[in-house]
């Protein structure tokens, strides 16, 4: 943080401005808003949202990743004044999300006399800031009017096209939408091999949206999804196909025409991971059930997700898993375990839904 001697706090209107977003990936937008925090405050937080996630056509790079694309848009002194830190999502707890954020805001600007810092929240107008200045009426709030033409999604498509449409892009019209330092970063990630595997789960998606086009509407998937826990280990699956290869999921699926959904949950357990639970004992662990809802959770659009708790007693023994031939590889997690980042989708936050983990219990790994 910089001392008040360097920068001296009657200059600007406020202590400190906090600046949330995704940032996938950072555009000319989104500096537009800190070049004027920077002007109005001493000190500027960017917090990063969707940290820890897995690569995703929606999240493709990693904190890391951002912070340095951010970065390359100020120089050295800007710098000095600018914090930029990871925020894990909580997609369904939006309380613990707000105590993550205040958290953090309050321990990069603690003061060192006792005046209270002067903090505001600032965003573009018309952006996702109108709906964060309602969670947090205790700061000042600051609004930028908006880059009109630039849009994160509508970047990440062009990027996630095509091998031929990435190049023409980069070497063309990027530089309308994104800081020099970002295209040159952005062209060097287009040519590693997390970008193939976006591009082949693009490709799939592309497939996939093409067998409903011809729906009269948008259809709207429904799956379910079985959290099984026994001491101190939850069930999950080794995804072995794109989308989301390698990482681990919840056991689940769709469910059949004539199929109530626990009876789905049930058998999804029974016929792919061959848990050698006997039924009743499942139904008889069963604690909590949740539908997961959130618009984007999905690589395949809009799809909503009834998960079940089952909650089994301890025993020094967890229950057998059968491999079933050519199926996702199953194994038990030991809790301790668990990172946003090696699951798949929302499956993190489902989890943590039914199981309390705090928001913020993988900052001290992720440094």
């Amino acid at each position: 943080m910089p001392t008040d001697a360097s920068h001296p706090s009657q200059a600007y209107d406020f202590d400190c401005l906090v600046f949330i977003g995704r940032f996938q990936p950072p555009h000319l937008g989104h500096l537009a808003v800190i070049r004027e925090a920077l002007k109005q405050a001493r000190q500027v937080i960017v917090l990063v949202g969707s940290s820890w996630q897995a690569r995703s056509l929606r999240n493709p790079w990693r904190f890391e990743e951002r912070q340095m694309m951010l970065r390359s848009g100020f120089d050295e002194e800007d710098n000095q004044r600018l914090e930029i830190t990871p925020l894990l999502d909580a997609l369904y707890n939006n309380d613990v999300w707000v105590r993550d954020v205040q958290r953090k805001v309050r321990d990069l600007t603690a003061p060192a006399n006792a005046r209270l810092p002067r903090i505001g929240l600032i965003g573009a107008s018309r952006g996702q800031s109108s709906y964060y200045l309602s969670l947090f009426p205790q700061w000042e709030s600051v609004s930028v009017p908006l880059v009109e033409g630039i849009s994160a999604s509508q970047i990440r498509e062009r990027l996630f096209r095509s091998p031929g449409s990435t190049d023409d892009y980069l070497s063309t019209g990027a530089y309308h939408d994104l800081p020099p330092g970002v295209v040159d970063r952005v062209a060097l990630f287009c040519r590693g091999s997390d970008y193939e595997q976006l591009l082949e789960e693009q490709q799939l998606l592309d497939q996939y949206r093409k067998a409903w086009q011809q729906a009269p509407y948008p259809p709207i998937f429904v799956t379910v999804n079985a959290v099984v826990v026994q001491s101190g280990h939850v069930l999950l699956v080794r995804r072995t196909a794109a989308p989301g290869k390698g990482l681990f999921a919840l056991p689940g699926g769709f469910i059949n025409p004539h199929e109530r959904l626990l009876d789905a949950c049930l058998r999804e357990l029974r016929e792919r991971i061959r848990l050698k639970v006997p039924e009743p004992v499942l139904k008889g662990s069963l604690r909590g059930q949740r539908l997961f809802d959130e618009p984007h959770r999905s690589w395949r659009g809009r799809t909503l997700a009834e998960a079940f708790y089952f909650a089994l007693r301890p025993d020094q023994q967890l229950p057998q898993l059968k491999p079933v031939k050519g199926g996702d590889h199953a194994r038990w997690v030991a809790l301790a375990d668990l990172q946003p980042d090696s699951l798949f989708e929302d499956h993190f936050f489902i989890i943590q839904n039914f199981l309390g983990l705090p928001a913020d219990f993988t900052s001290e790994s992720a440094h």
